[in-house]
């Protein structure tokens, strides 16, 4: 017997060894074996176990004693965990994604496993737990003793720790009631929860309505991709509709069929609310994935998640590789979001590894927006996807009135003082409205930090970071100069590093600069500020919402984070700081990302019985992007959108990829790129640019150059690829990796 074995090492792979008389009959694929390799021993996953050997191995040949040449294989040292890690569907799945975004298959299996599962000495944690005795022995106790003992059967038990915090007492206290026989004291195994310190009432089922009812009937009568069916189901319904609510009904009818399911959500910071509204309604069966638990607690849930005992999970990109038996939905909320993309090798798309696990494992698949990707919009057309459609709110709900605020307009009209250059009058009235009344703001500005730019007012110096090609940002909250690529910073300046001059001033509006601003003009209101720097601590993403959602803070300032999927029934009043921000960015998805993140954040107001608001601040109020968001007509972006897209052959009527190289040296860089860029445009049916810098030229001292690569296929962009990192190497000094279905080209 034979297994072949992927070792942890990016070789892009596999070995094979001798399955030995022990281990026949034991060894599985998608176990965890260890193996010996070179010099040492290494693990590795068993993908592949039968008869023979593979051309792979003919180094390993040796000639036998008649002149024959044989194969002489090593033999597998020791199964590691005998209850595989992945699923023949999964590793089905880890194959594909490998080929398909030319990644070695060693790091897809990285990906697809938490580090804290696969790592050596990652274990369960054991504690120590204390219970009465089934029958306790008649002796003579102290008062202390007896109240212990009493305290300890009405409480029925408990872990020791937490008994002697409770109980005012010491861990040999509570040994000696063990040695007279009134308690047991024993080790077990003590899951690590990350919803253990919430409250979570229980909830039912509601009364759906007629949209949301036709859309639940769509999802439970789909077929399997290999029967006939669609790949993938888009749920389109604006914000507000009761999307989660069709979720939820959808997966309480795969449970009670034996089934699971997988809710993906795009951001950890709406993984709390989420997970509040899944736990309430499947109780103990949900379990939660994220890089924001400690090790202990993905090591846990995850195992709880292989064992069966958890049928329901919840987490942003990763979630999709959760090992969940009889999978019988997936869910991608939010599907259009950039951050299901993961930006360093693999280079896969959540969204599409959805879809590519739900058609191995003929589960259903649904993409649930308000603001589809242009991508999924387009497959809708083709035939590929279904869609049922929810254009009206659920219960009282209704959607706000946007208006449109043009701020060179507006600052001419403003009163000196008043905050002119970064709220507009009409959003500061609007604001101090909702004070009155005690109803809440949410104020949505993409830009973290206090100023984007510390700038000289003698000589025109920028403050920059020398490692990379980008203005260093302003943070007020600690002093200092930080840069938003690299994470590099510098004291603030006494004095112009170029001329001398102490005239420096900052320029440009960031969440901080807003804050302090807000706290200047409103000075009786409660602020919170939401970003990257706000929320660097653990929990710190549950903490915040659930201030604001108590009515612990009149307003709510942050970036994209507070965008998308949050629910705040007090909230009427949503102000989007400056909405040109990402509409000029050099990218071809300028235009849907702003539509997107427009529609997103307006949606936030008046989800409940109080008529919500919105002002969208500009100073480009003739956008057609920025008007059809405020309309709310998505159909009308798409058509002009899709028009642009097909003349200037962008996706959806290509797959784009981009090569993205770096060196610490300029011209090493800038010669191979160019050399790339000329092999790759001889390959027939490739569309291929010209080697340029890219957009970020310098980033942590590396030189970047880029090649966007069109196709009408990705399988031909990835031949092309390996033919020409095969034909001409790229040197250690050069990075060079491909990116297939590229989102980003910064």
């Amino acid at each position: 017997m034979i297994v072949r074995v992927a070792i942890d090492l990016s070789l892009d792979r596999l070995f094979d060894y001798e399955v030995p008389e022990g281990l026949e009959g034991k060894l599985a694929v998608g176990q965890l074996l260890s193996v010996p390799f070179g010099h040492r021993e290494a693990r590795g996953f068993a993908m592949e176990v039968g008869e023979g050997g593979t051309a792979a191995d003919k180094a390993m040949a040796v000639e036998s004693g008649n002149g024959e040449r044989r194969f002489s294989l090593k033999p597998v040292k020791a199964i590691v965990d005998e209850t595989p890690f992945f699923s023949p569907s999964l590793l089905k799945l880890v194959r594909q994604i490998a080929e398909y975004t030319a990644s070695p298959i060693e790091s897809v299996l990285r990906a697809a496993i938490p580090a804290a599962v696969s790592r050596p000495g990652a274990r369960s944690r054991e504690q120590v737990f204390v219970e009465p005795a089934l029958a306790p022995c008649e002796v003579e106790l102290t008062k202390r003793q007896r109240w212990l003992y009493d305290n300890i059967v009405r409480l029925g038990g408990g872990w020791m720790q937490q008994l002697c915090r409770e109980l005012g007492t010491t861990a040999a206290s509570l040994k000696a009631l063990g040695r007279l026989g009134l308690v047991s004291v024993a080790a077990r195994q003590r899951r690590r929860d990350p919803l253990g310190s919430r409250r979570i009432l229980p909830s039912k089922p509601l009364r759906l309505n007629d949209e949301q009812s036709a859309a639940l009937k769509a999802i439970l009568s789909m077929r399997p991709r290999g029967e006939g069916g669609p790949g993938a189901l888009l749920l389109h319904g604006v914000t507000g509709s009761g999307k989660t609510e069709v979720y939820l009904q959808a997966i309480a009818a795969e449970l009670e069929a034996g089934r699971g399911a997988i809710v993906m959500v795009p951001e950890i910071a709406l993984t709390p609310q989420t997970v509040q509204r899944f736990a309430s309604r499947f109780g103990g069966c949900v379990a939660v994935l994220h890089s924001a638990l400690s090790d202990g607690e993905r090591y846990d849930e995850w195992h709880r998640i292989r064992s069966g005992e958890a049928r329901v999970v919840i987490g942003p990109r990763s979630a999709v590789f959760a090992p969940v038996a009889s999978l019988g939905l997936v869910v991608v909320d939010e599907e259009h979001e950039t951050s299901y993309k993961q930006e360093e090798t693999p280079r896969y798309n959540a969204r599409d590894v959805a879809v590519m696990r739900g058609a191995i494992e003929g589960a259903k698949v649904v993409l649930g927006s308000a603001t589809p990707s242009l991508e999924t919009w387009a497959n809708v057309a083709r035939g590929k996807y279904a869609v049922a459609s929810m254009a009206k709110r659920a219960g009282m709900g209704r959607l706000p009135a946007v208006s449109i605020v043009d701020m060179e307009e507006d600052r001419r009209g403003a009163a000196e003082g008043q905050g002119g250059a970064i709220f507009s009058r009409r959003l500061l009235d609007a604001i101090g409205a909702r004070l009155d009344r005690a109803e809440q703001t949410m104020l949505f500005l993409n830009r973290r930090g206090f100023s984007r730019s510390v700038v000289c007012g003698a000589c025109g110096h920028v403050l920059a970071c020398p490692g990379c090609s980008m203005a260093y940002t302003y943070h007020r909250a600690d002093s200092c100069c930080r840069c938003h690529i690299c994470g590099g910073w510098i004291p603030v300046p006494e004095a112009c590093p170029a001329c001398g001059s102490k005239s420096l001033s900052y320029k440009g509006i960031g969440t901080q600069r807003a804050e302090a601003a807000l706290a200047k003009m409103f000075p009786r209101a409660r602020v919170l500020r939401m970003d990257a720097d706000s929320t660097s601590r653990k929990n710190s993403h549950d903490d915040i919402l659930g201030a604001f959602r108590r009515h612990e803070a009149d307003i709510l300032v942050g970036t994209q984070m507070i965008a998308k999927g949050l629910d705040f029934p007090n909230v009427t009043l949503v102000g989007v700081i400056n909405a040109d921000s990402s509409l000029n960015m050099p990218d071809f998805r300028a235009g849907e990302r702003t539509y997107q993140l427009l529609s997103q954040v307006a949606g936030r107001a008046g989800r409940a019985e109080l008529p919500g608001e919105v002002f969208i601040q500009t100073r480009d109020p003739s956008s057609s992007v920025i008007r059809a968001a405020a309309r709310g007509d998505f159909a009308a972006f798409a058509k002009e959108e899709m028009a642009v897209r097909k003349e200037l052959g962008f996706p959806p009527f290509c797959h784009l990829s981009a090569v993205g190289m770096a060196s610490r040296d300029m011209k090493l860089v800038a010669d191979w790129a160019a050399m790339y860029a000329r092999s790759l445009g001889k390959v027939e049916g490739l569309d291929v640019g010209d080697a340029t810098p890219s957009a970020i030229e310098k980033a942590d001292g590396w030189y970047r150059w880029q090649i966007v690569v069109r196709a009408k296929s990705v399988a031909l962009t990835v031949r092309a690829w390996r033919w020409i990192c095969a034909a001409r190497p790229a040197p250690k000094e050069l990075r060079a990796v491909l990116d297939v279905d590229a989102f980003s080209l910064m």
